[in-house]
């Protein structure tokens, strides 16, 4: 597992959302290094982080064992982790599963079906599944309108903080939206923690919310039935479901102030 190590002071792990690899949060990364030790990691499956078996099913266990494994070579002690969407999901088992690893979860916008009504659950893991069918019939070019529309987000409507880090869609990004839609969805859909561990965990879970998500949109729904289950209320982060990228140095700066860390 490919993992990079930046900065000074109490350890923070990022996980990341969607096709997200250890770089790609790099404009907040460096907006946080002066005040955290932060760990950014590539998932396996993604980018340098490779399978032994690639044709095995990835499960969200298996993540959250990930997450262990790193923890146990990077910490002396109990961390923190800012959890964005996939990431979010993946620290919650670990919350539920391994709470003595993280004193802190902020999980932004999890995603995570298993904390809605059965009704708006299963709907929405039968649009998770159809976006995979849709991937693998018509690609990627048929798969990415879905996907955005899904979590709330307008490319090129958006409104982003200037001068960021350009990210194009390279081909080892297009490899990761591939494995991330293609092995990952199914994961999401077939994962089925219960709230209970999550709601008697030995973690602080602090559930995020974008400020401009949309009320209906999916993800903020899991935040705020996160709420519920924790009796926290949800702390609101720059931009929408991707606020990391599109506002880095507001999301560093409102990540500080949810974990108590000093304003840089």
């Amino acid at each position: 597992m490919y993992y990079e190590v930046r900065g000074s002071g109490p350890l923070l792990l990022i996980g990341e959302s969607g096709e997200g690899d250890a770089g790609r949060s790099v404009d907040m990364v460096d907006r946080l290094v002066a005040d955290y030790t932060v760990v950014t990691y590539d998932r396996r499956g993604l980018s340098r982080s490779t399978l032994a078996d690639p044709a095995a099913p990835v499960s969200i266990g298996d993540h959250a064992d990930d997450v262990a494994r790193l923890l146990a070579e990077v910490a002396d002690g109990p961390a923190m982790m800012l959890g964005l969407s996939m990431g979010g999901l993946i620290g919650l088992r670990v919350a539920a599963t391994r709470p003595e690893l993280l004193h802190t979860l902020i999980a932004h916008e999890p995603v995570a079906p298993w904390l809605l009504s059965d009704a708006e659950r299963d709907a929405h893991r039968g649009e998770l599944s159809a976006i995979r069918e849709v991937h693998a019939r018509a690609g990627m070019g048929g798969a990415f309108p879905a996907i955005t529309a899904h979590l709330g987000i307008e490319p090129g409507v958006e409104e982003r903080e200037p001068g960021l880090t350009a990210q194009p869609m390279n081909a080892r990004r297009m490899a990761n939206f591939d494995f991330f839609i293609g092995r990952e969805f199914p994961a999401v859909v077939a994962d089925a923690l219960s709230p209970d561990p999550v709601r008697s965990s030995a973690t602080r879970i602090i559930p995020g919310v974008g400020a401009t998500t949309g009320r209906r949109v999916f993800t903020r729904r899991c935040a705020v039935a996160l709420e519920g289950v924790v009796g926290v209320g949800a702390a609101v982060f720059p931009g929408g479901h991707n606020g990391n990228l599109t506002h880095p140095r507001a999301f560093a700066a409102a990540v500080r102030g949810v974990l108590g860390g000093v304003a840089g």
